[in-house]
């Protein structure tokens, strides 16, 4: 089996890394736009091979797309990062353009793969690939809530002082510093609810510190985290090849789901060997739906940007 990743950067080499350490593929290909990038992140990251025993083959090449084909899996991680002070919505006239001729070339050379969307803002991004490529939709797999989900499940940690293994909690909604919800009623300690354990401000804190993580780290480290993200990719990829139908909250295109259409958004889904398989749907109560519309409508926001780009 082969996989690609797109995208040499920081998220992207991570990506691939995760992916080559656990075996994901007989062969993985990194492929960037900047001349010997990718090369030499191949070449380093094969240096390590005998040190932590994989035997995956990682291939870099500079935009030359005939060497992925026959991919399973793509990841799409190209695109300029944000910035501190960038909004992800500043990024939209960019990154469409860079992240639609990827998944076309992509595409042209694998014709059955499924598409994992990385790139910011990546609910616009994944809505992009579903609107321009004419993929059967559960191909096509934005990435965001399922590392929204395990910032949650970290700062829940935090407050709880126990392992966040332990821990299970979504968060639904769009990629967003104002946009996702997390799913606090939810979340569960051992199967023990959280809400029983902390208090409403604490919660309340928790879903801040969760809603506003991204531009944490970005504070922070002056660009976008990585390994976080570059796992969470990875993480999809491993219940795609392995077909372990795991549940994840992914951006998918949503079809009277969750009360909305025509729309790319954060849902848990079962994720398998086809791509995402189905949507669980966890019943939210009046509040957590509003809070899921008003989702919906700033996203769609950012996505007209796209019609007005006449990329869709």
């Amino acid at each position: 089996m082969k996989i690609t990743v797109v995208g040499a950067g920081a998220v992207g080499a991570t990506c691939a890394d995760n992916i080559a350490r656990k075996e994901l593929a007989e062969e993985l290909v990194l492929l960037d736009i900047k001349e010997g990038f990718a090369e030499g992140k191949a070449i380093d990251m094969m240096q390590t091979a005998t040190l932590l025993g994989f035997d995956t083959k990682i291939k870099g090449v500079t935009n030359d797309y005939s060497q992925t084909a026959g991919s399973a899996v793509a990841v799409i991680t190209s695109g300029l990062p944000r910035k501190p002070g960038m909004t992800r919505e500043e990024l939209i006239g960019i990154n469409a353009g860079i992240v639609k001729g990827v998944a076309e070339n992509i595409l042209k050379y694998s014709p059955d793969a499924i598409i994992i969307v990385i790139s910011n803002p990546m609910d616009t991004m994944t809505y992009l690939a579903l609107k321009s490529l004419g993929l059967p939709k559960n191909r096509i797999i934005g990435m965001g809530g399922t590392l929204d989900s395990a910032r949650f499940k970290y700062y829940l940690s935090v407050a709880l002082n126990c392992n966040s293994n332990d821990l299970q909690g979504f968060v639904i909604g769009g990629h967003g510093d104002t946009t996702m919800i997390p799913l606090t009623r939810y979340a569960t300690y051992q199967s023990l609810p959280v809400t029983e354990l902390l208090d409403k401000a604490t919660l309340d804190k928790v879903a801040a510190d969760t809603m506003v993580g991204g531009a944490t780290l970005t504070g922070l480290l002056g660009t976008s985290a990585w390994y976080a993200p570059g796992a969470a990719g990875a993480a999809l990829v491993e219940s795609i090849v392995r077909d372990e139908k795991k549940l994840f909250t992914c951006c998918v295109a949503l079809d009277g789901e969750y009360g909305q259409k025509d729309i790319c958004l954060g849902v848990p889904v079962i994720v398998g060997r086809n791509g995402w398989e189905k949507v669980i749907d966890y019943k939210l109560n009046e509040e957590e739906q509003a809070s899921f519309n008003k989702s919906a409508d700033a996203v769609r926001a950012m996505n007209s940007v796209l019609h007005d780009m006449q990329l869709v």
